[in-house]
């Protein structure tokens, strides 16, 4: 199976970027995280981008606030899919990072989940290796069907 690369601009983004490491971990999607800054560590990033389909990656998440370049700058350098998460911050509550993220020019494209949007991303990255892996289908069906299992629980014991 091809491994998610996940990668984040900084440590403080670890929190966020945890529950998308718990969801593929869930699903037994091989993983590897790393810290790569679009501004301070350019080059580490491009290579990372560069090498990730010749080093067994299937698609990448990218996890950043503010500017939020991190998504862009590794889809300009790769065909595989990335993903990006915009990421909270104190200072507009995350909308810089979500438009950073989303308004990527015509020919790179960035698929780009809710801000803090970490389990969607690693689901996204999940049905996108899902397409040529039946068994990661099945899986993400069987998912699907036990949160649907759940709300109807949630449902039966609504008392109001």
């Amino acid at each position: 199976m091809k491994k998610i690369g996940i990668i984040m601009g900084s440590d403080s983004d670890l929190p966020v970027v945890q529950k998308a490491v718990d969801t593929l971990i869930a699903l037994d999607i091989p993983y590897e995280v790393h810290i790569y800054s679009a501004h301070r560590t350019p080059e580490e990033a491009r290579d990372f981008a560069v090498n990730a389909r010749n080093n067994g990656f299937g698609a990448i998440i990218a996890a950043a606030g503010m500017a939020a370049h991190l998504a862009g700058a590794l889809a300009a350098n790769t065909t595989l899919p990335v993903i990006g998460i915009p990421l909270k911050s104190s200072v507009l509550d995350g909308m810089d990072a979500l438009l950073s993220t989303v308004m990527m020019p015509r020919g790179i494209p960035v698929a780009t989940v809710a801000i803090d949007g970490a389990v969607n991303a690693a689901l996204l990255a999940a049905e996108i290796l899902a397409v040529s892996d039946e068994s990661l289908a099945e899986k993400l069906a069987l998912r699907r069907a036990a949160e649907a299992v759940a709300v109807l629980e949630k449902d039966k014991s609504l008392t109001i």
